[in-house]
């Protein structure tokens, strides 16, 4: 069976990809925006390894929409707020 946690943790990491990011890159922005955890962390909620709380996921989400931005892109990236607080990535059961 598959995990819909894990697979949207692994949908931020392709964003992450796609906006062209190295984690610490993707970490730095995150840091930036008022994310607190670390770069171990982060790299951790986007290998599936660890669950971010639902503010960090959103911290996530926005620091990828800004590089979006920068990239003259929509910003792909939903946020939890968004969404009631289920995550928007994950699959339906």
């Amino acid at each position: 069976m598959i995990d819909p946690g894990m697979v949207a943790r692994h949908v931020l990491d392709s964003y992450r990809q796609e906006a062209g990011l190295s984690h610490s890159e993707l970490w730095l922005r995150y840091f930036e925006l008022g994310g607190m955890s670390t770069g171990f962390e982060l790299e951790a909620y986007l290998s599936g390894a660890l669950v971010p709380s639902p503010y960090d996921r959103d911290v996530i989400a926005h620091a990828l929409n800004e590089r979006f931005a920068e990239l003259g892109a929509r910003h792909p990236v939903t946020y939890l707020t968004e969404c009631g607080g289920e995550d928007p990535t994950s699959l339906s059961p």
